[in-house]
């Protein structure tokens, strides 16, 4: 493993759990654990898993004009926040390319920016420079920040006795502080897998205890510790997009399915103008989910076919662990983007048939919307 690679608190974690480390983020992190994919993602769909996520980045805006700076920098509406709501967003250039995907919470004192991990130079850079036009201080606390991911339908009860929150009050995409295994910290109802579940924000001293605690707690209730590789099957099931695949800066969130979440009438914000142009346009191109109708296993860049001619390439694929068939993800022309169009999927020398179909994949999900 290369010495350039930085540990999260729950290196050593993973290492005794026998978990397969490889690179992400700047990180190593763990694909899977002994168990296996599958098995890890069947736990998560039902029961619980457990993900080690600290290669998030954290940044905090605080100050007289810290709504104005989050509202200039995102695309969705963030005065429309309580205290203890956070909010799904994006970061985009003038020309309305997307920056970043993130999620907005807001605190009594102060808002957070939630990044991905891969993006926080990036991100941080893009922030700072914004800033200094308004009256905020803003700092990067990702160092100090573990953050751990507790999905799947009994994500509940594994932790209901170890926090002093309370979990019936706490609706989705809420969070409260309190504490965790006797470590303060911030609950939040949110997660990236489709099902019921938490993030847990840490600080890195506290980790290992709360990770330990929570594997003890949930050892009777089918709790497994889960890596990537799980976490990567179970959003591609719900067509969460991943940035870096689904989402870069040469799209938008218009061409990304991400429209929902842009807000042109709350005012002005970079990248606003041009995205306020393609919408009255129209986009030439979108983000779309591909069901294979016949075997195969689609992968990202992967040609995507229409009438023996390459129109795009999948973004992210793979065979689901829960429908038991391919399914896809990539950008096409947006006259071919309406559920039911005929694609193929160009797998080496074969063309296997692919339908559009609007995601999610997996509708079963335990989410308490």
């Amino acid at each position: 493993m290369s010495e350039a690679l930085k540990h999260t608190p729950l290196y050593d974690e993973h290492v005794a759990l026998g978990g397969k480390i490889v690179p992400f983020a700047g990180y190593a992190l763990p694909v899977q654990y002994p168990t296996g994919i599958t098995a890890e993602h069947h736990a998560v769909r039902g029961a619980a898993g457990l993900f080690d996520v600290s290669h998030m980045g954290e940044f905090v805006i605080r100050g007289g004009d810290a709504l104005a700076l989050v509202q200039h920098l995102t695309v969705n509406d963030a005065s429309r926040l309580e205290v203890g709501q956070c909010q799904y967003s994006a970061m985009c250039r003038e020309d309305g390319g997307i920056i970043d995907d993130l999620v907005v919470y807001r605190f009594p004192e102060h808002y957070m920016l939630v990044v991905n991990g891969a993006r926080r130079d990036v991100d941080w850079a893009w922030v700072r420079e914004h800033a200094t036009a308004f009256d905020v201080e803003v700092e990067d606390r990702s160092d100090a920040l573990a953050l751990l991911a507790l999905q799947g339908p009994v994500a509940q009860r594994v932790l209901a006795p170890l926090t002093d929150v309370d979990l019936n009050a706490l609706g989705y995409y809420r969070f409260a502080e309190g504490t965790v295994a006797g470590v303060d910290g911030v609950v939040s109802r949110t997660g990236y897998t489709g099902e019921d579940g938490f993030e847990l924000y840490l600080p890195v001293g506290g980790a290992v205890a709360v990770w330990r605690a929570l594997l003890e707690q949930g050892r009777d209730e089918g709790l497994l510790p889960a890596g990537l590789g799980a976490r990567d099957t179970l959003r591609l099931e719900m067509g969460y997009a991943l940035y870096g695949n689904d989402l870069d800066e040469e799209h938008t969130p218009l061409e990304g399915r991400l429209g929902w979440v842009v807000k042109l009438d709350k005012g002005d914000f970079v990248g606003r103008e041009a995205l306020a142009r393609q919408k009255e346009q129209g986009v030439s191109r979108r983000l779309v989910g591909l069901q294979l109708t016949e075997r195969g296993f689609p992968r990202p860049h992967y040609p995507i076919v229409h009438e023996g001619a390459d129109v795009g390439e999948v973004t992210s694929g793979t065979v689901s662990p829960t429908l038991g068939h391919g399914i896809a993800m990539g950008y096409v022309p947006a006259d071919l983007g309406a559920a039911g169009t005929a694609l193929g999927i160009r797998v080496r020398d074969r063309v296997l048939a692919a339908e559009v179909v609007r995601p999610p994949f997996y509708t079963g999900g335990s989410i308490r919307r």
